[in-house]
């Protein structure tokens, strides 16, 4: 019924049925959220529910032709993540904070990896090429979700800089993974791998960060006093150019958004562009969050036919989205008590990192057409599938962790308080101490004829004081 209305208004214009479609995305994404707020979920939960209710396993609002056109979305999305995550590496957060949220995210990403490889290639008897990409593609972390609850919840503090931290390397630590899986896929697979397959992505994404640090010096160039639309239209349009430029090499796009976002915070330390692409990204968001539950491939997942290897394709799903979790949240608790962070840090930072979308998404795509065949589309399911359900739990646990941390909440809100009312305490009493001080050291060194000068001279102005109160008084004696 609703093809058929798409065909009436269309008429022979696609154009007219592209707007009908973006406004039902964004106008569903919207309406559901009021269901999710009362739940008190997390927006990114309901961009992706809307998604798989108005896709083709549901309520099929969405043409196939339209969908089929918006994979350009994860590169705008994931330029626009990355460029965010970029101002949370600031130097001086860095050097104090910099070797701990490495070694956090060595281990949260890495074991996360090394027990899917276990359970895919040991326990499973999956191909090494499949097993290594998919173990590999599991390290990702979806930092958009991650952002978005945290500007939701408005949470701050150590948990909030240890798990944004751990978001931003954890993808650098997954593109560099990826791009050695890929190249051994290549060569278990086509009987041999040249240099070039193994050169060719790390050099591409060297040339990706170099552009995004011209592109940081450039920006920073090009702000000045600008107005806020000008300031708006040369950040987007250089977002884009690094968009373009991945996507001509074939490349994510992350690696550029993220350097750019990392240099231009260290040169100006203006993060009043962040907040004005913050304001300007949510629509872009939506789409891309609602995209990714359209694109759920909900039949392949649960055809009880769809196997490799003689393995049922659920079992692969459900498997891997246990296990991952798993992992990540051991590495998480590893990690930060090898670090010595806080007990609450400790215990509730893995499950921040759950969702899993965007990085993954876009590489998985990737790989599915490095690989080809049935593995490519079994691994573009799981990813996706999976995807779906990490972001559907992910930003509801994360929350969850935010809340038990005391990043957000009343709890964090009398921290706070208690910080600002002893630092003000602080402040008043040491200048206190610095005017005794003054007044000690210039007392001390007067004379004592120059004190009692100054004994005398305090006397005689508090008489002529008096004085002249009480002369009215005086002379009408």
């Amino acid at each position: 019924m609703l093809n058929k209305f798409y065909d009436t208004l269309g008429g022979g214009n696609s154009v007219s049925v592209i707007i009908i479609s973006i406004a039902i995305i964004l106008i569903s994404g919207f309406l559901t959220t009021r269901i999710t707020k009362l739940l008190k979920l997390p927006n990114v939960t309901a961009y992706i529910v809307t998604g798989i209710i108005i896709g083709p396993f549901c309520l099929n609002l969405i043409p196939e032709s339209v969908t089929g056109g918006m994979s350009f979305l994860s590169d705008i999305a994931l330029a626009f993540i990355a460029f965010g995550v970029g101002e949370y590496f600031r130097l001086e957060s860095l050097k104090k904070n910099g070797r701990n949220v490495t070694v956090i995210t060595l281990f949260e990403a890495l074991l996360a990896s090394l027990l899917i490889f276990i359970l895919t290639f040991f326990i499973l008897k999956l191909d090494l090429a499949f097993s290594v990409i998919l173990s590999a593609l599991a390290s990702a972390t979806a930092p958009a979700s991650t952002m978005m609850t945290i500007r939701q919840t408005k949470a701050n503090g150590d948990f909030v800089d240890t798990l944004l931290g751990a978001v931003a390397l954890d993808d650098v630590v997954s593109l560099i993974a990826f791009s050695t899986a890929i190249s051994l896929a290549m060569a278990t697979d086509g009987g041999g791998v040249t240099f070039s397959d193994v050169a060719l992505p790390v050099i591409y994404n060297i040339v990706l960060i170099a552009v995004g640090c011209l592109m940081g010096f450039a920006l920073k160039l090009l702000m000045g006093k600008r107005s806020t639309d000008n300031r708006l239209i040369i950040s987007v349009a250089f977002l884009f150019v690094i968009c373009g430029i991945g996507a001509a090499l074939d490349v994510s796009p992350l690696l550029g958004c993220m350097t750019m976002g990392a240099v231009y915070i260290n040169a100006t330390d203006d993060d009043r562009l962040f907040k004005q692409l913050s304001y300007f990204s949510p629509p872009i968001l939506l789409l891309f969050f609602v995209y990714s539950g359209i694109s759920f491939r909900l039949d392949a997942l649960f055809d009880m036919k769809s196997s490799l290897n003689g393995v049922p394709l659920i079992v692969i799903g459900i498997t891997y989205f246990i296990v991952r979790i798993i992992g990540k949240y051991a590495g998480a608790f590893i990690g930060c008590l090898i670090t010595r962070k806080p007990k609450k840090t400790r215990n509730y930072l893995g499950l921040a990192l759950i969702p899993q979308a965007g990085v993954a998404i876009g590489l998985v795509v990737m790989a599915a057409r490095v690989i080809g065949g049935e593995q490519g589309m079994v691994l573009q399911t799981v990813i996706l599938s999976s995807s779906i359900l990490y972001e559907i739990i992910g930003p509801g646990c994360a929350k969850l962790a935010l809340y038990l941390s005391g990043s957000y909440g009343k709890e964090n809100s009398e921290q706070m308080l208690k910080a600002e009312e002893k630092t003000d305490t602080q402040t008043l009493r040491e200048q206190l101490l610095k005017i005794e001080a003054e007044i000690a050291r210039a007392e001390y060194s007067k004379t004592e004829e120059e004190r009692a000068f100054n004994e005398a001279a305090d006397d005689q102005y508090t008489l002529g004081e008096y004085m002249r109160r009480n002369r009215k008084f005086i002379n009408r004696r």
